[in-house]
């Protein structure tokens, strides 16, 4: 563009000089008018090549947006796939587990629950217990036992034991032994974990905690509501996620 319009100009400043019909000042004028065309030209091209340059950046942001984006969206699909195996899979344990102990269930010595990618059994604590000792009984190890048989498939489950009472204080004539329900629902959840080893499942998979009264699920205010209280809670978690919550209480 440049080189044609200087050819321009020594040609026009040629025909003008041959036929001697403009004045030198004129001339000057001329080319000075032409240089500022240019310069506004030269202008006009940096400023659209700064702006190519700006386009070409944020089409190359875009580019990468959408590339992040299309990662995102995989990793959630394969989360998503592997929610839907895990439920799935929770599922089909909860209702083998049913299966298995489906007598117990009928007679209300325990009860079954599933929570998400959790499974709760949940043990009627008069089966298992005199009331203020932590002694297992004869009828409560028989059904144990078979507990424990449904829980050894398990083996990507951690057991977590948890001994549950009523808000009534332990007898006077027992605290020697137990000063406090925390000491009672401790000792009940550890000799529960005793007996399942017992029997073989492997202690390496179990943990023993007890919650006094603090964990009911009726009111306290009748003795139905006191009865439900106190329960033996065994349920099953996932590695990984036993894992993350010894990670966070560190």
């Amino acid at each position: 563009m440049t080189r044609h319009l200087r050819f321009s100009i020594v040609v026009l400043v040629a025909g003008l000089l041959v036929s001697g019909c403009v004045s030198t000042g004129k001339f000057k004028k001329m080319e000075e008018g032409k240089n500022q065309e240019i310069t506004a030209l030269k202008q006009e091209k940096t400023t659209l090549e700064q702006q190519k340059g700006e386009l070409e950046s944020q089409k190359t942001a875009l580019e990468n947006d959408i590339a992040a984006l299309k990662r995102q969206n995989s990793s959630l699909e394969q989360e998503k796939a592997s929610l839907s195996a895990n439920s799935q899979q929770t599922q089909k344990q909860y209702e083998e587990l049913v299966k298995g102990l489906s007598k117990e269930v009928e007679k209300g010595e325990l009860q079954v629950k599933q929570y998400k990618n959790m499974l709760s059994v949940d043990l009627a604590e008069q089966i298992f217990f005199d009331s203020g000792k932590a002694t297992l009984k004869k009828g409560g190890k028989t059904v144990l036992k078979k507990v424990g048989d449904a829980l050894k498939g398990y083996e990507n489950k951690i057991i977590r034991v948890v001994g549950h009472t009523d808000n009534v204080p332990v007898a006077k004539s027992l605290r020697k032994t137990f000063p406090s329900n925390w000491d009672l629902s401790v000792a009940r959840a550890t000799n529960v974990v005793r007996y399942l080893q017992e029997v073989g499942v492997p202690p390496e998979r179990m943990v023993a905690a007890g919650r006094a009264e603090y964990d009911p699920v009726a009111s306290n205010d009748t003795p139905a509501g006191r009865q439900k209280n106190r329960r033996i809670e065994i349920m099953l978690l996932d590695k990984g996620l036993v894992s993350e919550m010894t990670r966070t209480s560190n």
